[in-house]
């Protein structure tokens, strides 16, 4: 099977899986840098690729901006409740006053005071006149146009508002940390997708970079039978198409090895574009794959499958399944029936099922957000038929003038003129009021939006349930894709290990002379076979683990440390 190490395991890490630190052999830890070093070698374990991951990937920043604009929103809404000021000032050339019409004739008739001839005659001779009350008579006249007011005005005021009352705030108020958490969870499952997105690519490099390594010792060891064939054949003692058939076979290993070589840089690539690190950058992988293999063990009885009659146990190869307790007995229905419940429930006993925890899946947290969000979406929309009660205050100056100049004169009512007489042009105002609003009818607007809230509150009902069962299923399928994973594992590091033995035999029997090339080349291929199957299996191992404990929510855990 000449696949390589498996052009999939790259493919894979494209879409990112985070692994769980159980399944390598951990170095010390440091401290990561804010920024990569731009000379050197960077040391990298998982946990510190993820966190570099998490502090530096461009997706990740952009997610973190989006929790700091609900931050920004939800400070938008408190700042409703408090005092609003402004202040305004205008200046205006009214170089065509407005007119009224005023019925100036109701100002005429009626009783008036006059000077007569003799008052005046009294007056010059220094006595008093007293003005006499004569009736007047009311002149008929037309409406006339009156403009009121100056060519220029300005106007200059300060006001302030205080909000008093509004339930649509308090209820604001009240969802506003709802929609701050809302926002936090949504960073959170960034972060869950770039950890596993980092941690994908990690193991993909480790598997291709021992996957190279173990190529160069099959090239070494080729070439060794190959030099020990030649010498032979030049002595005599073997045929040249012994000879050419080691060559091919070398030829063949060699061009694997590019390839290898050649997808190891691609891995290397794909993991620090998904930590956000430049391409020019040197790493340096510190984890080791190793320690996978030996947790095997552990990951069966956690998730007890220890003991298994057919398939890989705990400590290896089980052995052969014997024959049933019963044989001819026809029992085909009811193992469909256990085994189609062994699937649904992933294989866990009836004292075992049921026991997923919800809460650890940062989606049913999210969704819990979302449901008390649109509690109070429905009680905001309620409150929107209580009154609204606002203070209002305004303090400022008017004033008016036939010059710009003299506008800006600002003169006050102590202001007297050349004659002594006043010539204020600025009057100062001032308000304080109550402003009371009371909805009483709005086309049932109010009762439409009242029931848009409630439907998409049994949206969100509807929706824990569809995803509960959805976690149950990926709770299922998880645990028996691991298992199955441990028993190819188990499988194939068997394979590898009689694969090895069969090949050192063939070549000891080779270099006595009583084995034939052919049975060294096969032997070389079925190895390299085995090994490439033995790394897939690891791989695959380390992926199921992952989507375990992404569907028992162990992932979303490991990132909140």
């Amino acid at each position: 099977m000449n696949m390589l190490f498996r052009t999939r395991f790259l493919l894979a890490a494209a879409l990112g899986v985070a692994v769980p630190q159980a399944l390598l052999a951990q170095t010390s830890p440091s401290a990561m840098p804010a920024a990569p070093p731009t000379t050197g070698t960077m040391p990298l374990s998982l946990q510190q690729a993820v966190d570099y991951a998490i502090k530096n990937k461009s997706s990740l920043l952009a997610t973190r901006l989006g929790e700091a604009t609900a931050a920004a929103r939800v400070g938008e809404i408190k700042s409703a409740g408090l005092p609003q000021v402004n202040v305004a000032a205008t200046l205006s050339d009214n170089f065509k006053l407005q007119k009224s019409l005023v019925d100036v004739g109701a100002f005429g008739g009626g009783t008036a005071p006059a000077l007569t001839a003799a008052d005046i005659a009294k007056a010059q001779s220094g006595q008093t006149a007293t003005l006499s009350q004569v009736n007047v008579e009311r002149v008929a006249l037309p409406p006339q146009a009156i403009a009121f007011g100056l060519q220029y005005a300005g106007n200059s005021s300060v006001s302030v508002s205080q909000l008093l009352f509004d339930g649509s705030y308090l209820i604001g108020l009240k969802a506003a940390k709802v929609y701050t958490e809302l926002a936090k969870k949504q960073t959170q499952q960034a972060e869950i997708d770039v950890a596993e997105q980092v941690s994908k690519a990690y193991y993909s490099t480790l598997v291709a970079r021992s996957r190279l390594s173990l190529l160069a010792r099959n090239v070494q060891r080729l070439d060794t039978v190959l030099y020990q064939t030649d010498k032979t054949f030049k002595a005599g003692f073997a045929e040249k198409l012994d000879v050419d058939r080691l060559r091919v076979q070398r030829n063949n290993l060699v061009v694997e090895q590019q390839k290898a070589q050649r997808l190891t840089e691609l891995s290397v690539g794909l993991l620090k574009f998904q930590m956000g690190l430049p391409q020019s950058q040197n790493i340096s992988l510190t984890d080791s794959l190793g320690a996978a293999v030996v947790d095997a063990g552990s990951l069966r009885r956690a998730l007890g499958v220890a003991s298994l009659n057919t398939g890989g146990g705990a400590l290896g190869q089980a052995p052969v399944p014997t024959a049933p307790a019963t044989p001819g007995a026809d029992n085909t229905a009811a193992q469909n029936r256990l085994d189609q419940q062994n699937a649904l429930s992933g294989g866990l006993g009836s004292q075992a099922r049921g026991a997923i925890n919800y809460n650890n899946r940062i989606e049913f947290s999210t969704l819990e957000t979302q449901q008390a969000l649109a509690g109070l979406d429905l009680r905001n929309r309620q409150a929107g038929a209580y009154p609204r009660l606002v203070l209002t205050g305004a303090y400022g100056f008017l004033g008016s003038s036939n010059q710009l100049g003299e506008l800006f004169a600002f003169r006050g009512p102590d202001s007297r003129n050349s004659n002594g007489f006043p010539n204020q042009n600025w009057f100062g105002f001032g308000n304080v009021g109550l402003s009371l609003q009371v909805p009483v009818f709005d086309g049932f607007r109010r009762k439409y939006l009242v029931q848009q809230s409630r439907l998409q509150q049994q949206t969100i009902e509807k929706g824990f349930e569809t995803l509960k069962q959805s976690i149950d299923l990926q709770d299922a399928q998880s645990r028996t894709t691991l298992i199955n994973a441990l028993d190819v594992l188990d499988n194939q590091k068997a394979n590898l290990d009689l694969a090895t033995d069969v090949a050192r035999v063939t070549r000891i029997k080779f270099n006595a002379g009583v084995g034939s090339n052919l049975e060294v080349i096969t032997a070389e291929t079925d190895l390299r076979s085995a090994q490439t199957n033995y790394y897939s299996a690891i791989y695959d191992v380390l992926v199921a683990k992952v989507d375990r404990d992404k569907a028992t929510g162990e992932l979303y855990n490991q990132v909140k440390k």
